[in-house]
């Protein structure tokens, strides 16, 4: 750039200190825009960490599932298959050395009648499972516990009912009744030594036992014998990996695998909640940046009466040599220079009311909301600013370096 048109942005900047109050009116716009869209952007990410922690706690999102296929489809009939894989706790120990997997569980299921001893039944959903399941699947208790490597070890007679099946078996006296009481599952006494917590919308009435007693207390049928391997990523972003382990391991296990056992994930439905919150924070970000371009309106307000004031001085300066990039230069500079200070406030402030909006919804709901900030947000807030600066302020600007020298001197 010339010597001459960085003289100009002199002039432009010099022209800003000059008119305070002009120069902080049409800098406001820009603040207030910038400060709502980085705290509407800030929120929207908090949001969506807070959705993506409440899914891992609750979900089975980082879970993949590898379960032997027991049936098949034969010219549109379903019909059961015999050659499926059972997989074994030493399996499952070695599945857990897998690259990425951050822990494994076996389970087999099947439903059994569970008595009370005042003769009070339910059905319930039965699983035989490895004793770190209770870790495995984020399990609370209400009261007592899962059982014990020893406790599997030995098939100890123990069971855990859930919050549900243990307050209906206790007809009425409350759940915590049932620990330490003796019921008997599909005719077997077992103690019970934990109940789990309460969740809201629980409906299924289930029971825990350990694995090698599925033989007794589940039904004699091909599920019963077949349990199904669940292998937990240390994160979201490892599924795949994991994934991609576990096929491995079952090729070299079963060789042509995929028509005996099925590999599937959750994926999809973290997906299905990246999009909904990039397109709600898209949303909010369109809605909130419509004060950005209200400031920018009010930029090109400003140089547009600031252009009719000076409509003399521009002449004058024509007349002794400028040249219109000189013109357009120090115009664009005034633009620039509000629009960039703008965002710098904005982002300030916006960062702050962020953190003030989250700090009070944490006061008054306890849900742990905090705010999410990336530098590329941050960045691309900045430069929308400074791109709605120069968008706004280059009508001016050519309109003042297109002026005939003549008539702006003449101009009144």
């Amino acid at each position: 750039m010339s010597l001459p048109s960085l003289a100009s942005i002199g002039i432009g900047i010099e022209t800003l200190r000059a008119n305070p109050l002009r120069t902080v009116l049409s800098t406001l716009g820009v603040i207030i825009g910038v400060a709502a869209l980085v705290a509407v952007l800030a929120l929207g990410d908090g949001m969506e960490q807070l959705g993506r922690r409440e899914i891992e706690r609750t979900t089975d999102v980082q879970t993949v599932v590898v379960a032997p296929r027991l049936t098949e489809e034969v010219d549109g009939r379903t019909l059961p298959r015999t050659d499926y894989p059972v997989f074994t706790p030493g399996e499952a120990e070695a599945a857990a050395a897998l690259p990425g997997v951050a822990g494994v569980s076996l389970v087999l299921t099947g439903n059994s009648l569970v008595e009370a001893g005042r003769g009070e039944r339910r059905a319930a959903g039965v699983s035989a499972t490895l004793p770190g399941a209770a870790d495995f699947h984020a399990m609370t208790f209400a009261a007592g516990r899962y059982f014990t490597d020893v406790e599997a070890g030995r098939n100890a007679p123990v069971v855990v009912l859930s919050y549900k099946l243990a307050d209906e078996l206790a007809q009425g006296a409350g759940a915590e009744v049932m620990q330490d009481r003796t019921v008997r599952v599909n005719g077997e006494p077992r103690r019970v030594i934990g109940i789990l917590a309460p969740y809201k919308g629980e409906r299924a009435r289930a029971a825990w036992v350990p694995l090698r007693a599925a033989r007794s207390v589940l039904p004699a049928s091909s599920t019963a014998r077949a349990p199904t391997l669940y292998l937990k990523a240390r994160n979201v972003e490892g599924v795949t990996a994991v994934q991609a382990a576990a096929e491995d391991w079952l090729a070299r296990r079963c060789g042509r695998w995929e028509r005996r056992v099925k590999v599937e994930t959750s994926q999809a439905r973290l997906e299905q909640v990246r999009q909904g919150m990039a397109t709600f924070k898209l949303f909010l970000g369109a809605i909130t940046g419509i004060s950005l371009v209200v400031g920018g309106i009010g930029i090109m307000n400003v140089l547009l009466a600031s252009v009719t004031e000076r409509t003399r001085e521009i002449g004058v300066r024509k007349a002794i040599g400028a040249q219109p990039a000189d013109i357009l230069a120090q115009f664009l500079a005034e633009s620039v220079a509000i629009a960039g200070v703008g965002s710098g406030i904005g982002l300030v402030l916006g960062v702050l009311a962020a953190f003030g909006i989250t700090a009070l919804v944490r006061a008054q709901s306890e849900a742990p909301l905090y705010a999410g900030f990336s530098a590329s947000t941050l960045g691309v807030v900045a430069l929308a600013a400074l791109g709605v600066g120069v968008s706004f302020g280059i009508y001016p600007a050519l309109r003042a370096s297109r002026l005939s020298p003549i008539d702006a001197i003449r101009h009144e």
